[in-house]
């Protein structure tokens, strides 16, 4: 099957942001009674500022003119550190395929346009929250589990 795995532009904020509340909803489980107006909000304003100081890339995936697949890449800078001289850092994130597509390759071939994407900007360290559901494709990946990372969730 040939689907058509397009980079985003700030001309497609209204998809973007429409995926990213559909990965939310089906990644957590929320039913469309759930007020996501506030995060649609604050998502179109994220894509707008880093679509435009190219801090992140996203490709949407089509079958025909149906959308059926996502991820994204967000790009940091931290201090350097020992392993990561440079410390230019990247995310994964928005990761998701419609559930009729998945077991066709869709994700895999999205990550390896992410990654290659990271690779191009000098990035050597990529991290990313992964589901039950992804964690078996990004460990053949060869992402490995991090035991040294805590995050404090302030509220």
């Amino acid at each position: 099957m040939e689907f058509e795995y397009r980079k985003a532009t700030i001309d497609e904020l209204d998809i973007l942001t429409k995926t990213r509340i559909e990965v939310l909803r089906a990644a957590n489980n929320l039913d469309d009674n759930i007020d996501m107006s506030s995060i649609e909000r604050e998502t179109r304003a994220y894509y707008e500022n880093a679509l435009i100081n190219d801090s992140h890339t996203a490709y949407l995936v089509f079958d025909g003119d149906d959308f059926i697949g996502a991820g994204g890449i967000s790009y940091y800078t931290v201090m350097p550190t020992f392993h990561n001289p440079t410390g230019r850092k990247a995310y994964i994130m928005n990761m998701y395929t419609k559930p009729d597509h998945r077991r066709k390759g869709i994700a895999t071939r999205t990550l390896d346009l992410l990654i290659l994407d990271a690779k191009k900007r000098g990035v050597t360290a990529i991290s990313l929250e992964a589901t039950d559901m992804g964690r078996k494709l990004y460990e053949r990946y060869g992402f490995i589990s991090m035991l040294s990372e805590m995050e404090l969730p302030i509220i």
